[in-house]
């Protein structure tokens, strides 16, 4: 039974319930189409969460919400994809952990967005295929300021023309990486993660819920579909990182 004692101070339970929500949706969409599952969360909870708190408990809640869809499609998973990336992410991680660095939300947002629509209307770049340490660097770095780099890796995970299943496998086995890294940096910075754990715990089990639902969805859809509906759902978010950097840049 919820009890107050699971919302984080100064939560209403309505806020809490929309959250869990969320993290039913996120999961299932990213397990049906692919990605953009973090990204609505990230959202929604930049609304309702406190700055400091919103990268780092958001990053908790990913690892769960990919851990769930590692459980659920482990033996698609690309394992060739995981060493090179993991260097990558650590690296990345602990710079963007040490380096003092105020990058300008408004470039990164264009400059991710325009080379996601990039790979999605072009061929992928050799760099995308062939080199995944650089990939995880860059991912790990940015997903310490930017939060949601499930898309960025999703351009990688793309290039490699894997199955419906496998790419999801996939991108949840480095995605779990990722954020776990994050969470360690952020850790060993000093957030402190207990005071949120009830509500972690919520989150992760809804979004373990809705990776069920989707993967029910996912099973019935072809490859050519799923490759449909991910390049869609790419294309919308890179559009929205577009003009949310614009908007940001010109301040309409």
């Amino acid at each position: 039974m919820l009890t107050l004692s699971l919302l984080p101070e100064g939560m209403s339970l309505l806020a809490f319930a929309s959250l869990a929500l969320t993290s039913f949706a996120g999961s299932f969409i990213t397990v049906a189409f692919g990605i953009g599952g973090g990204a609505l969360m990230l959202a929604v909870m930049a609304t309702l969460l406190p700055p400091t708190a919103l990268i780092p408990v958001h990053g908790v809640i990913q690892i769960g919400s990919n851990l769930g869809r590692v459980m659920v499609t482990f033996r698609h998973i690309f394992w060739p994809a995981l060493p090179s990336f993991a260097v990558g992410s650590l690296i990345g991680a602990a710079t963007g952990g040490m380096v003092a660095v105020n990058l300008p939300p408004a470039l990164v947002q264009i400059g991710v967005g325009l080379f996601i629509l990039w790979n999605v209307l072009a061929k992928a770049p050799r760099i995308l295929r062939d080199w995944p340490l650089v990939i995880g660097v860059l991912s790990s770095f940015l997903t310490m300021f930017f939060g949601a780099t499930g898309i960025f890796v999703a351009t990688y995970i793309k290039s490699l023309e894997l199955p419906r299943h496998g790419h999801v496998a996939t991108q949840a086995a480095l995605m779990s990486l990722q954020h776990g890294l994050k969470v360690i940096v952020f850790g060993l910075l000093g957030f402190a993660f207990w005071e949120w754990a009830g509500f972690i715990a919520v989150m992760i089990a809804t979004g373990f819920c809705g990776t069920l639902t989707g993967k029910a969805v996912l099973n019935r859809m072809g490859d050519d579909r799923f490759r449909l509906a991910l390049n869609i759902v790419l294309i919308a978010l890179a559009a929205r990182l577009v003009y949310a950097g614009l908007r940001d840049l010109t301040g309409l």
